[in-house]
């Protein structure tokens, strides 16, 4: 009779990420990297919009994609990883955004005709990031995804975890309240 636990004994490496076989290892290494040849930059711009600085958005993107790696033998649905990360990317914002507090950067100036039309592009765009960023998070995150990223309410639904429904209220709540802070201004 084997009184050890499946996960090994104790000081073992069963159950770690790297205890798995060769090929279970390379077929998750290779979904993983196909997953992020395909998904880090547009994942990286959500993160990016969301947090307001492109390192600690590369930092998030990154621990998700690290994430997923570990945790890819659990996953009941390998089909589901893209939403699996990106909902990694929206939890990390989060989190980063309770660790700090800070001030908007300054954005990437677009190529522009004039130094007046630069002045007013930037101004108006800093304008409505900053009442992007004043919104709760779930109507921040609503709008990113839908006007952002341009996903549609069933894929926002999915990456959020909330109902259509919820998607379709706090879409018309956040673009209300944007609204109002942009008239404010």
């Amino acid at each position: 009779m084997n009184l050890i636990p499946a996960t090994g004994a104790p000081g073992s490496r069963a159950g770690h990420p790297d205890s798995a076989p060769a090929t279970a290892r390379d077929s998750r290494g290779a979904a993983v990297t196909a997953l992020y040849r395909e998904h880090a930059l547009g994942l990286t711009r959500l993160a990016h919009v969301m947090l307001g600085n492109r390192a600690a958005a590369e930092d998030v993107v990154q621990e998700a994609f690290c994430g997923l790696y570990r945790r890819w033998q659990h996953l009941a649905d390998t089909d589901r990883a893209l939403q699996y990360v990106r909902s990694s990317v929206l939890n990390g914002c989060r989190s980063a955004l309770r660790r700090t507090s800070r001030e908007l950067p300054a954005w990437h100036q677009p190529t522009v005709v004039s130094a007046e039309s630069a002045a007013l592009t930037g101004e108006e765009r800093r304008a409505v990031m900053d009442a992007l960023r004043r919104l709760p998070d779930r109507q921040r995150e609503v709008l990113v995804l839908r006007f952002y990223l341009e996903q549609s309410e069933a894929e926002t639904a999915r990456a959020m975890g909330i109902k259509h429904s919820t998607v379709r209220s706090t879409t018309h709540r956040g673009l209300t309240a944007l609204g109002r802070e942009l008239r404010g201004m």
